[in-house]
């Protein structure tokens, strides 16, 4: 089965968490998913461009579809964030061609057009839908019985749902608890999985954000959770890298890894987690790792 995909890896994938892309990279080689990235695509906006400059955010989406439609592939992303924004620009464009056709002039300056009707897809997305399930399960190497993984979601993944495929895949919403389960873990039922991380108010109200933060992780490790596991590289950000000040903010004694959903499945595919730089993040993956390390009990 042949999978092919234009690669938007996002802007913290090469930036703050360039673990998420060499993980993804590394899974998507040994699932047989053939990235090619475009490495002239610019941020999507993550909804911040979009308040100071609709236009300019909904062109610079439009460019990346085009440029997708070039090679004639769907596109990818490994970013909640990024999905969310891109979905909308979609609906925006595909809902208003006296607008599509204005920022159309803007793209022909590149000698780019864009036609709606592009699949924009997250991994996850990719990985139920496209590979399925059933082939997951078979090139699991390692499963990872024993270890207790909490999903977040991250909130543009989610919302809003009519712009976000439910109609046709009503199940997206449960997903990753469905890959958690099919690479062999136990999937974490916590009240904070569908909820807002905390990240885009981290700036204008630290004491909030890292409230959130802190509640969540507190609740999925209060839980049983081994960790979180979650496709949006922004959350990852505020549940792994400022984890220590939620602590300290919120009086919980919480520890608990973060991971990405690449590196989820490249352990059960038996990739070595230093390939995956599982050694990098703020929370060490050690007590994670060395459970999974340990024989499942009879």
């Amino acid at each position: 089965m042949a999978m092919k995909y234009a690669f938007w890896p996002g802007c913290v994938s090469k930036g703050a968490a360039p673990e998420l892309y060499i993980a993804t990279n590394r899974v998507a080689r040994e699932l047989g998913i053939e990235l090619v990235e475009l490495d002239q695509a610019a941020c999507t906006g993550a909804g911040v461009i979009q308040e100071q400059n609709p236009e300019l955010g909904d062109a610079l989406n439009a460019r990346t579809f085009a440029m997708a439609q070039q090679l004639g592939l769907p596109l990818m992303n490994i970013c909640s964030t990024c999905q969310g924004i891109e979905s909308m620009v979609q609906d925006k464009l595909a809902k208003n061609p006296e607008y599509l056709a204005k920022v159309n002039e803007i793209l022909a300056e590149e000698g780019l057009h864009y036609e709606p009707g592009l699949e924009v897809k997250n991994f996850l997305w990719i990985l139920v839908e496209d590979l399925g399930l059933d082939n997951l399960k078979k090139a699991v190497k390692r499963p990872l019985s024993g270890a207790r993984i909490g999903p977040f979601y991250g909130c543009y993944i989610l919302r809003p749902s009519q712009l976000l495929g439910k109609e046709e895949h009503p199940d997206r919403d449960h997903y990753l608890e469905m890959v958690i389960e099919a690479v062999g873990a136990t999937a974490v039922d916590y009240e904070g999985a569908k909820k807002c991380c905390g990240f885009p108010i981290l700036t204008i109200n630290r004491e909030n954000s890292l409230k959130q933060t802190g509640n969540h992780v507190h609740e999925a490790q209060d839980l049983g959770a081994d960790a979180l596991v979650s496709p949006c590289p922004l959350c990852h950000l505020n549940l792994d890298a400022q984890q220590p000040a939620a602590k300290a903010v919120t009086h919980y004694d919480i520890d608990l890894p973060i991971i990405h959903l690449p590196q989820m499945i490249g352990l059960a595919l038996g990739i070595d987690p230093k390939e995956m730089r599982m050694d990098h993040h703020v929370v060490s993956t050690k007590r994670l790792l060395d459970k999974l390390a340990q024989p499942v009990p009879a």
